[in-house]
């Protein structure tokens, strides 16, 4: 199927969770995950109507970028973890960073986005999982670490995202996504911008909508698998 036959069914997908659990499919956004793949699928995937995507690694989205810059309207996000030595390009290549996993990284954000003179939306990565590849915060440290970033006026905290152990069975993801939704609705009292809810891929994002998440990251189910990345 095409790309524009994916996305197609991919929010026929979208719309069939929200009416299971009885939210607005308004509520539920789809990045596209175009880490690894070409310029060329990130433009057949503009053409077919999507705005927002998902990069990992600053480098390879700084020289995509060159051939992005007519594409006014789409949104990029860095989805990816992050080095100390990488935010200020990140600050100024990217609408938002996703998966901020350190005070430390917050910080240097912070300082590059006041530098460009802009606003930076960051999403906190919490570690759910045991998994020692996985990043992000333990949620027991979530409450300090929000407060000790309220003073950090060039970002604002707009979220939380997780990413579960990788299962054939979404089901098995459930409970992950279900204790992040507990972590964000504890923190919104404290901290009432800190609505969304990143989580869900390409295999359980229909669970991670039953769950309340706010945006659902999809790669293969869009783009098929993942190839060597080209600039060009």
């Amino acid at each position: 199927m095409s790309i524009a036959g994916n996305l197609e069914h991919l929010h026929q997908q979208i719309h069939e969770a929200c009416r299971r659990a009885n939210r607005s499919y308004s509520e539920v956004a789809l990045m596209a995950v175009s880490k690894v793949h070409p310029v060329e699928v990130i433009l057949e995937a503009y053409a077919a109507g999507q705005r927002l995507f998902g990069e990992n690694r600053v480098q390879e989205f700084q020289e995509k970028s060159l051939h992005l810059a007519a594409l006014t309207d789409a949104e990029f996000h860095l989805i990816g973890p992050l080095q100390s030595n990488k935010t200020a390009r990140a600050a100024e290549l990217f609408h938002a960073i996703d998966a901020v996993d350190s005070l430390k990284i917050a910080q240097r954000l912070n300082a590059a986005a006041k530098a460009l003179g802009k606003k930076l939306p960051i999403l906190v990565e919490v570690k759910l999982s045991h998994e020692e590849s996985k990043h992000g915060f333990a949620p027991a440290e979530l409450p300090a670490l929000l407060e000790a970033m309220e003073p950090l006026e060039s970002i604002k905290a707009v979220g939380l995202m997780t990413v579960p152990p990788w299962s054939e069975d979404a089901e098995l993801a459930r409970p992950y996504f279900r204790d992040l939704r507990g972590l964000r609705d504890q923190s919104l009292a404290r901290f009432p911008k800190l609505t969304q809810l990143s989580m869900g891929m390409s295999n359980d994002f229909q669970v991670a909508i039953e769950e309340g998440s706010t945006c659902v990251r999809v790669g293969t189910a869009l783009f098929g698998k993942r190839i060597v990345a080209s600039a060009g």
